[in-house]
């Protein structure tokens, strides 16, 4: 079976592109197919990898820092790979990897992150970036442009892997599309382990890029407010301003390396989560390392968090609420071993799992339509007429292997 991965692009070290190398480590010999790429800003396992660019690569707009102002040549960096040879094309998507153009005898399944930010959430998309900001008015016919073609795009994929329940939801909203399945993004929980009770800190932590949507100032003004340590692991746009509305008990860590990151988890009093996210990674990677997480009961969080069992949620985006669900963590004992064993649903192992039965299951699900087509052609009367949303053969057979 040929394999060809595709990704929006490989210019940070997200939770995105970890699940683009676990899909690597499925499928070890499969290219991997992207817009731009820049090996000192993301994973180093991709230096590894047989990465084909498009001709965004060659362009300035490239680099990390300018490539998102080239939003309106995606749609052609994509539509331009030639992937007429492969079997199977699993792309895994946020914005435009899903919109490559494959051969009728090839299976497209698409690993959906969310639908895009800019298409269907374009004021917080501007809000993470201020030359995005200022150029808004200029790029709004642009952006409507995008948004039908992220839409049309959603016709070549054949089947949609969601993260999560969550997006699974907007799926269904903006594309009137059914998830097949709903899979959980990797957790690298051998990287991370349990420290010692007397090297446990009363500080809290946040781990993440400092982008607007992240809400990190609920969590400085919260800590402002209880004059309580916070210490920020993470870089990005916001980093200045959040500097500014910081207390003399916040510390910005920046960029640490993954072992210095972990050693970070283990030793907090509790991770705070003050945004909405799509899924969420760092929360499992906290209970990985026995340390329970402070949530905004929304999004993602809902299905990693259980309340009061492995975190606590507070309601509103508020430094009120925030607040209230801080001092209570303080006065709560969790069980390092049972937010451990939560984090180990979602193992690394478990993906890969989940996705290669899945794959599996689709391409004998099309291998068995592709005879009921022949036949049918041939003057049999039995009829082709399935899909994985109709199939309840495919549906249980699925069900059965994940």
């Amino acid at each position: 079976m040929k394999v060809a991965l595709v990704h929006d692009f490989l210019t940070q070290a997200g939770g995105a592109e970890r699940v683009v190398a676990a899909f690597h480590e499925m499928y070890p010999e499969a290219p991997l197919y992207t817009s731009v790429y820049d090996a000192d800003k993301t994973l180093a396992c991709f230096k590894k990898m047989d990465i084909r660019t498009s001709f965004l690569q060659a362009w300035p707009l490239a680099s990390r820092r300018l490539h998102k102002l080239a939003l309106a040549l995606y749609p052609m960096a994509f539509e331009e790979f030639d992937l007429d040879s492969y079997d199977v094309v699993l792309s895994s998507s946020s914005s435009f990897a899903k919109g490559v153009i494959t051969g009728p005898d090839t299976c497209h399944i698409c690993y959906c992150h969310t639908p895009a930010r800019f298409a269907w959430r374009q004021h917080g998309y501007m809000a993470n970036s201020r030359l995005l900001r200022l150029l808004s008015p200029l790029m709004r016919g642009t952006l409507k442009n995008l948004r039908m073609w992220d839409v049309d795009s959603t016709n070549r994929v054949d089947y949609f892997v969601a993260n999560s329940y969550n997006v699974a939801r907007r799926i269904r909203k903006f594309y009137r599309r059914e998830a097949a399945a709903v899979i959980h993004p990797p957790v690298e929980t051998k990287k991370y382990s349990i420290a010692p009770p007397d090297e446990v800190g009363d500080h809290f932590l946040v781990v993440s890029r400092l982008l607007g949507y992240k809400r990190i100032d609920l969590a400085i003004e919260a800590c402002n407010r209880m004059r309580h340590p916070l210490r920020i692991v993470g870089i990005g746009p916001e980093l200045k301003a959040l500097k500014k509305i910081a207390g003399p008990t916040i510390t910005f860590m920046g960029s640490i390396p993954d072992d210095q990151v972990a050693r970070e988890y283990s030793r907090c009093k509790a991770l705070i989560l003050p945004g909405e996210e799509d899924f969420g990674i760092t929360p499992l990677e906290a209970m990985a390392s026995g340390r329970p997480v402070i949530a905004y009961g929304a999004g993602g969080a809902l299905e990693t968090v259980i309340d009061g069992g492995t975190g606590l949620f507070f309601r509103d985006q508020t430094v009120e609420s925030l607040s209230a669900a801080m001092r209570l963590a303080l006065q709560t004992d969790f069980a390092p071993q049972v937010l451990r064993s939560h984090a180990m649903q979602f193992d690394s192992a478990v993906f890969q799992r989940k996705m290669k039965n899945f794959v599996d299951a689709v391409l004998e699900h099309e291998r068995r339509d592709s005879l009921k087509h022949f036949s049918r052609l041939k003057g049999s009367s039995e009829s082709s007429e399935l899909s994985f949303e109709t199939s309840p053969w495919l549906r249980k057979e699925a069900e059965a292997r994940l």
